[in-house]
C-alpha cells in the first residue's frame, strides 16, 4: 500500500495541504451572505403566498362560478353593483350554460349566461313547460335567479331569461363541474368553443385538479417503488444487479413502445377536434422522441460498462458497511420526503390561488367578470424558481447530513468504538455553521438546472464532486470546497474513480426505474380521460415528483459512496500507511483498494505491452 501515495509531491509541497485537509479541526460559519439572501428570497415567497390568499379564489377553479360572481356549491359574498351576487349556492353545485349549443366568445368572454344549478337535465327539454316541470320536480332552476319558476310560462319575455330551447340532455363532468351536453352536435361545438378558449394556465390547472386522484395514486406508487429500490441497494448482490439492469432495459423499451403506440393511436383517431387532444398528441410525440434518445444513450452506457458490475457490487457492499455503522442513515429520506411533501402541497395550493387571482368587475346586465391582476405572470416565474431552489435546498441538507455522518465515522481511529450519535452531530454542525453553504450550493445547482444543456459541465463539477463532503471535512465555504475537492479528486482519480462512476450510474438507473414505472402507470391512467384533460403537464409533474422522491431515497447511497471516495483521497493525502501515519480506512476497504489498484496496474501493463509490440515491428532484431 506504500505505492498508493507514491505519486504525491514531496513533504515541503505537501505541508499546507496536510493542514488544510485535516478533518474536523475547527468550525466557522460559511457563506452567511447566501443564507441572508435565501431569507430575503423566502420573504418574497411569503408575500406571494399572502397575496394569493387575499386575491385568489381557488374555489372558482375547483367548483366553477356563474355569470354573477357566485361560486357554485358555496355561500358567497355580494359584489357591489351586481344584485344577483352573494347568493347561497350550497345546494347548487353544477355549472349550467343557458345556451350550450350556440356558445360564442365575444370580447374574450362567453356570450351565454352561466348559472349554478342543483342538477343537470339528463333528458331533452323542448318547451318552457318542461323546463318548469323539471324545476318543480328536481329543484334545479334553469332560468335566471330572479325569475320564479311559477312565472316561467306566464311572463312574455321568459324566453330571454330561460335557456334556449330545446335544452339538450347534459351530464356533469368533473372539469369545473360543468353540465356538458350529450348530443353529438352540441357537444362538439360546446367543447371546441369553451375548452379551446379557456386560458392556458386554467386549462393546465383544471387538468391537474380533474386528475388529482390519479396524481395522488402515482405519487404513492413512486414512494413505494423508491422504498423497494432502497432495500434492494441495501442488500445488493451480483444477481440482483443483473435482474435490476434487465428490468431497466425492459422498462425503458416498454415505456418507449407505449409512447409511440399512443401517438400512433392519436394520429389515427379521426374524432380529434379539441385543442386539448391536439396538445396531448404533440406532447406525446415530444415524450416519445426524448424517451427514445434517453433509452438509446442508457443502453449504450450499460453495454459499455457491463464488465464493471462485479467490482461495483463490491463497492456498494463497502458502502453498505459504512451505512451499517450508522443504520439510521436509511431513515433520513423519510423526513426529507415528509418535508418535500409539505412544501409541494403548499406550493401547489399557492399556484392554484395565483391562477385564480383577479379583480371582480361588474359589466352590463349586472353580470360579473374577473380581470387578471397585473404582475401575476412574474409571480409565477418567481414561484417556479422557489420550487426548484427550495427542493434542492431540502435535498442538499440531507446530503450534507449524510456526508457529515460518513466523515465522522471514517476519520475515527478506533473502528470498534464508533462515535456517539454521529447523525445528530452532523445535523447540529449543519444548522450551526453550514446552512449558507447548502443555500449557495442549491442555488448554483438551481441556476444550472434551467439551462442544463449549456452548463452541464458546471453542474457535474458542483454536484458530483461533492463539495458538501469537503465542507463537512474542512468547514470551508462552498466554492472553496468545490475547488479543493476537484483538485484532490483529479489528483487521485487513478485509483477507483471508474468503479465509483459506475456505482453512481447504477444508483442513477435505480431512479430511472422508479420514473419509468410511474410514468407508465400515468400513461395508462391519463389516457382514459384524453378528451377534456390536458394531462401532459400533470404527467410531467408526476415524473418530476417520482424522480425527486427516488433521488431523496437513493441519494443516501450516492452521497455515502462519493463521501467515501473523497475521504479515501484525503486519507491518502494526509497519511502514508506507516505506523506513524496509519490510514483511517478499515481492512476491508483497504483490500478492496488493493484489488482495484492491481486491476488498474494490469490494464496499464497490457496497454504498454501492446504499444511496445507495435513499436518493435519497426525495429530490426
Amino acid at each position: 500500500m506504500q505505492r498508493l501515495g507514491a505519486e504525491r509531491p514531496d513533504s515541503a509541497e505537501r505541508t499546507p495541504r496536510q493542514r488544510q485537509w485535516r478533518p474536523q479541526i475547527y468550525r466557522k460559519c460559511t457563506d452567511t451572505a447566501w443564507l441572508f439572501l435565501f431569507f430575503l428570497f423566502w420573504t418574497g415567497l411569503v408575500f406571494i403566498m399572502g397575496y394569493s390568499v387575499a386575491a385568489g379564489a381557488t374555489g372558482r377553479l375547483l367548483f366553477g362560478y356563474d355569470s354573477f360572481g357566485n361560486v357554485c356549491g358555496k355561500k358567497n359574498s355580494p359584489v357591489e353593483g351586481a344584485p344577483l351576487s352573494g347568493q347561497d349556492m350550497t345546494q347548487k353545485k353544477h355549472v349550467f350554460f343557458m345556451n350550450s349549443c350556440n356558445l360564442e366568445v365575444k370580447d374574450v368572454r362567453l356570450s351565454s349566461t352561466v348559472l349554478c344549478v342543483a342538477s343537470c337535465p339528463e333528458e331533452q327539454l323542448d318547451t318552457l313547460e318542461e323546463v318548469q316541470l323539471f324545476a318543480n320536480t328536481s329543484g334545479s332552476f334553469l332560468c335566471v335567479y330572479n325569475l320564479n319558476s311559477f312565472n316561467y310560462t306566464q311572463i312574455p319575455n321568459a324566453d330571454l331569461l330561460c335557456p334556449r330551447l330545446p335544452v339538450p340532455p347534459s351530464k356533469s363532468f368533473p372539469l369545473f363541474n360543468r353540465c356538458i351536453p350529450q348530443t353529438p352536435e352540441c357537444y362538439s361545438l360546446f367543447a371546441s368553443v369553451l375548452i379551446n378558449d379557456v386560458d392556458s394556465l386554467h386549462r393546465i390547472l383544471s387538468g391537474i385538479m380533474s386528475g388529482r386522484d390519479t396524481v395522488l395514486g402515482l405519487c404513492i406508487l413512486a414512494f413505494a417503488l423508491s422504498l423497494a429500490m432502497m432495500f434492494t441497494f441495501r442488500f445488493i448482490t451480483t444477481l440482483l444487479v443483473h435482474i435490476f439492469i434487465a428490468l431497466i432495459v425492459l422498462g425503458l423499451l416498454f415505456v418507449c413502445g407505449v409512447l409511440w403506440w399512443l401517438y400512433y393511436d392519436y394520429t389515427n383517431d379521426l374524432s380529434i377536434e379539441l385543442d386539448t387532444e391536439r396538445e396531448n398528441m404533440k406532447c406525446l410525440l415530444g415524450f416519445a422522441i426524448v424517451s427514445t434518445v434517453i433509452t438509446a444513450v442508457l443502453l449504450i452506457l450499460i453495454y459499455v460498462l457491463r464488465k464493471r458490475i462485479k467490482l461495483t457490487v463490491e463497492l456498494l457492499q463497502v458502502t453498505n458497511k459504512a451505512i451499517s455503522s450508522s443504520p439510521f442513515l436509511l431513515f433520513q429520506p423519510l423526513w426529507t420526503f415528509a418535508i418535500l411533501i409539505f412544501f409541494w402541497v403548499l406550493w401547489v395550493a399557492v399556484l392554484l390561488s395565483l391562477g385564480t387571482a383577479g379583480a371582480a368587475q361588474v359589466i352590463e346586465g349586472g353580470q360579473v367578470e374577473y380581470k387578471p391582476l397585473s404582475g401575476i405572470r412574474y409571480m409565477w416565474w418567481y414561484h417556479l424558481i422557489g420550487l426548484i431552489w427550495t427542493s434542492e435546498f431540502i435535498l442538499a441538507c440531507q446530503q450534507m447530513t449524510v456526508a457529515g455522518t460518513v466523515v465522522t465515522c471514517y476519520f475515527n481511529r478506533n473502528k470498534n468504538d464508533p462515535p456517539d450519535r454521529p447523525i445528530l452531530s452532523s445535523l447540529s454542525i449543519l444548522f450551526c455553521y453550514h446552512q449558507g453553504t447548502v443555500v449557495k450550493g442549491s442555488f448554483l445547482i438551481t441556476v444550472v438546472r434551467i439551462p442544463r444543456a449549456v452548463l452541464m459541465y458546471v453542474y457535474n463539477t458542483l454536484k458530483e464532486k461533492n463539495a458538501y463532503t469537503t465542507t463537512a471535512i474542512n468547514g470551508t465555504d462552498f466554492c472553496t470546497s468545490a475547488k479543493d475537492a476537484l483538485k484532490l479528486l483529479s489528483k487521485n482519480s487513478s485509483h477507483f474513480s471508474s468503479v465509483n462512476c459506475f456505482g453512481d450510474f447504477i444508483i442513477f438507473l435505480g431512479k430511472v426505474l422508479v420514473v419509468c414505472f410511474t410514468v407508465f402507470g400515468g400513461l395508462m391512467a391519463f389516457n382514459y380521460h384524453r378528451m377534456l384533460q390536458v394531462w401532459a403537464i400533470p404527467l410531467l409533474l408526476v415524473a418530476f415528483f417520482a424522480y425527486l422522491v427516488a433521488h431523496s431515497f437513493l441519494s443516501v447511497f450516492e452521497t455515502v459512496l462519493d463521501a467515501l471516495f473523497l475521504c479515501f483521497a484525503v486519507d491518502l493525502e494526509t497519511n502514508d500507511g506507516s505506523s506513524e501515519k496509519p490510514y483511517f480506512m478499515d481492512q476491508e476497504f483497504l483490500n478492496f483498494v488493493k484489488r482495484i489498484n492491481k486491476l488498474n496496474t494490469r490494464a496499464q501493463r497490457n496497454k504498454n505491452s501492446l504499444t511496445s509490440e507495435e513499436g518493435t515491428e519497426l525495429r530490426p532484431l
